[in-house]
């Protein structure tokens, strides 16, 4: 069983630990454990419920009203939303809750049905991107079994690989974009993401994928001269240090713009040296695209 913090929950529900305090003072539905040292956590159960609850008051039922539910009510009310958000936050939920109960059946099935019925650009826009940024701050707190992380990346890696080899691109945007993970960075979800969205805008891909030592990239670069670096960094191993590697990304392929999205530049505050650019959000990293 997992245990999550109050802080996971906020992340994960986007309701504040503050008010995620007042909740549980006033009302039954969430019952946190304490630890020796009276801290809070929270187990499965509990994060399913307060996902479930979090999003019906966000779209409208008062949280008195929520308390008064019973669990399968709570479900139904989730099922029955019909706001087009609702139903995107709430597969995206049912896809948190397949992750930590090890549910691989139901977190498959779940995507290949949205899959079915929006397409795959809708699923990995709508879907894959928004389920990865909710759990990205788990991957990076280590609050996720890698047993649930190799679970899910594996199946989601599946559904974007077949997504990349379907694509038959309708324009060419006459770009080239080297795409690639510093060493160590071996979640390459971000950057298949990235592969896709760029291959269906008929952008040449050079895709050299996970733990590529910049030297080899500067080797390639050198080759076959990309207009653009990409790479979208998770979570790194220990000795991976970011001001070094935009340092040496500055100082070897300074004749080449390198655009980097992630987690790990969220809160990066230092001043970036060209050519890197960072994209901080997916509405960047859309603009990005759109404009090559």
């Amino acid at each position: 069983m997992n245990s999550f913090t109050i802080k996971d929950l906020e992340n994960l529900s986007g309701v504040k630990a503050h008010t995620l305090r007042i909740w549980e003072q006033r009302y039954s539905f969430l019952k946190p454990n304490r630890t020796f040292t009276n801290i809070r956590y929270y187990s499965n159960e509990e994060l399913k419920n307060i996902l479930n609850i979090a999003l019906l008051n966000k779209y409208g039922f008062k949280i008195s009203h929520i308390d008064k539910m019973t669990k399968e009510e709570r479900n139904e009310k989730t099922l029955s939303l019909n706001q087009h958000e609702a139903q995107q936050e709430r597969v995206v939920n049912e896809l948190v809750e397949y992750m930590v109960n090890l549910d691989s059946l139901s977190f498959e099935n779940t995507l290949t049905n949205y899959i079915q019925i929006k397409g795959i650009e809708c699923t990995i826009t709508d879907i894959i991107f928004s389920y990865m940024e909710k759990i990205g701050i788990l991957w990076l707190t280590n609050h996720i079994n890698p047993a649930q992380e190799h679970l899910v990346t594996n199946i989601i890696r599946q559904k974007l690989t077949v997504g990349i080899d379907n694509i038959t691109p309708l324009v060419s945007a006459n770009k080239t974009i080297l795409l690639f993970l510093p060493e160590t960075e071996y979640h390459e979800l971000g950057l298949l993401f990235m592969y896709y969205l760029l291959k269906k805008r008929g952008v040449n891909v050079i895709y050299l994928g996970c733990n590529v030592p910049l030297a080899d990239v500067g080797y390639v670069v050198n080759v076959k001269k990309p207009d653009y670096l990409y790479c979208h960094i998770t979570r790194p191993g220990q000795s991976f240090n970011l001001d070094k590697f935009l340092a040496n990304i500055s100082k070897n392929l300074s004749s080449t713009p390198c655009i980097i999205s992630g987690q790990i530049i969220q809160n990066c505050k230092k001043k970036i040296l060209k050519p890197v650019i960072f994209k901080r959000n997916i509405t960047e990293v859309m603009d990005f695209i759109s404009n090559l």
